[in-house]
């Protein structure tokens, strides 16, 4: 159960990762992503595709770029992500009741 969403989060980071690359140095291709990241090809076209179906990016011909929807997503981020690090607190159970002795 945890696992998946351990790698939801994976995944996440790995798409902030390729935002953070193309708001720091647009136009940037994919090689450039994946050479600098460590990333394969393959996972950074699936970022740069799930960033492009938020809208957060564009394809260029020089490489990726942001949109005028970028700002404002960064501007929310932490505060979205403070909610859900809470939320995801609150759901932790502190400890197991102790058994009786028979």
């Amino acid at each position: 159960m945890i696992d998946r969403l351990a790698k939801e989060v994976d995944m996440l980071e790995r798409h902030l990762q390729v935002l953070k690359m193309v708001i720091e140095s647009e136009p940037i291709g994919i090689v450039k992503m994946s050479n600098e990241t460590g990333y394969p090809h393959h996972k950074v076209r699936y970022s740069l595709r799930v960033l492009e179906e938020e809208n957060l990016i564009e394809p260029s011909s020089q490489g990726a770029i942001t949109t005028e929807d970028t700002g404002t997503f960064v501007e929310d981020l932490d505060g979205e992500i403070g909610e859900i690090m809470e939320k995801l607190e609150s759901m932790k159970i502190d400890s197991m009741p102790e058994e009786e002795s028979a």
